[in-house]
């Protein structure tokens, strides 16, 4: 089955592809079918923002996988215009590139106090012919994945992902500091949902079942 990534993201592309490396899908990117069309993301959260998209690009494709995602700062409220969110690569209407993100996310973490507790929610769409289904991480499961931004650089860049390079894992002493209770069970399961949501809306076997 081939199945269209809603991306440009080539870091994006290769998270889907080692997820779904198992299974009978070829997965190609929007870049390798030349579509430079965009949907307007108008949705209230990630999912619905993905089902924005999965939707948009099912003119290209049958199968299709959208992907969205928010970033949040614990140090920040909800409502705050600082908070990045759906606007991750837009903070203030203007799209960064990967080198201006970096510049951007270090400037405001700095003005947080050099390091701040953050975590990603993300959310995926599929369109079959059968339509469209979403799913979205709850903010118990993104909380679990938290991690510390800091405002320096600590990592190697990584093309798509620039805020990787600012980002430093969360062990379970600072899980603890912040009141986050570290339950590894609830952990693995938030990382393999949003692959067992893919894999049971394509239809999709694995492999050794061809």
């Amino acid at each position: 089955m081939k199945v269209l990534i809603g991306t440009t993201n080539p870091a994006k592309l290769k998270m889907f592809q080692e997820a779904l490396s198992g299974y009978d899908a070829e997965l190609v990117s929007l870049t390798d079918l030349g579509i430079t069309d965009e949907p307007t993301e108008t949705g209230a959260n990630p999912g619905e923002n993905a089902a924005i998209k999965a939707a948009f690009y099912g003119k290209y494709a049958d199968y299709v996988i959208g992907n969205d995602a928010g970033l949040y700062f614990d140090a920040l409220a909800l409502d705050d215009p600082r908070q990045p969110g759906l606007h991750i690569r837009t903070p203030n209407g203007k799209r960064l590139d990967d080198e201006e993100m970096i510049e951007y996310y270090c400037d405001l973490v700095h003005s947080l106090g050099g390091k701040v507790m953050a975590y990603y929610l993300d959310g995926f769409a599929v369109k079959t012919p059968q339509g469209v289904t979403s799913f979205q991480k709850s903010k118990v499961h993104a909380r679990q994945s938290a991690f510390w931004m800091v405002d320096q650089p600590v990592n190697k860049r990584r093309p798509g992902w620039p805020l990787d390079s600012i980002s430093m894992e969360f062990d379970e002493t600072s899980f603890l500091e912040e009141g986050v209770e570290l339950k590894p069970s609830l952990t693995g399961k938030a990382r393999k949902a949003w692959i067992h949501f893919l894999v049971d809306a394509l239809g999709l076997a694995p492999l050794e079942e061809k």
